[in-house]
């Protein structure tokens, strides 16, 4: 079993980020790893909730995620199961995997570290890698023409 871990710096709040990483429209707003389109998104998030979202990437090729929310403590980490319901990496399908989000309020607004770990093998995290790191990008996009972020 392999795991990768992607940090960024985004320009929001915890709390903001917390919103961002965990409704349905939140996710809607940067989950597809290019620029192509959420589909759908659906989220439940509490202990036990579930989230699917379903995107299109430019090639034209659609993918899905689905899991449950095992662990919360918001705004500061999330924890979820994750599975690909269709397309995705083909060596993960029908396998259930670990997704940790951890943020932290810095000066400049949060913190954001994201560990995917129980991944197939270093191909698959590698993969998991670059797909998470252009999400997370256009999540940092999201938030950078914000103004500088309150203290919580």
């Amino acid at each position: 079993m392999s795991e990768m871990t992607c940090v960024r710096r985004i320009a929001a709040r915890p709390s903001t980020v917390f919103d961002a990483l965990t409704t349905a429209e939140g996710m809607a707003s940067w989950w597809c790893p290019d620029d192509g389109p959420v589909l759908s998104a659906a989220s439940d998030p509490k202990v036990g909730g579930r989230f699917r979202v379903r995107f299109r990437k430019v090639n034209g090729s659609e993918h899905e995620c689905a899991g449950e929310f095992l662990e919360i403590e918001e705004p500061r980490r999330i924890v979820m199961s994750y599975e690909w319901t269709s397309g995705g990496v083909p060596e993960e399908r029908e396998r259930v995997s670990r997704v940790e989000l951890r943020l932290r309020l810095i000066d400049t607004g949060t913190e954001l570290t994201v560990i995917h770990a129980g991944l197939y093998n270093e191909a698959s995290a590698r993969n998991h890698s670059a797909g998470w790191g252009a999400a997370l990008d256009k999540l940092v996009r999201r938030f950078a023409a914000s103004n500088s972020p309150h203290p919580e």
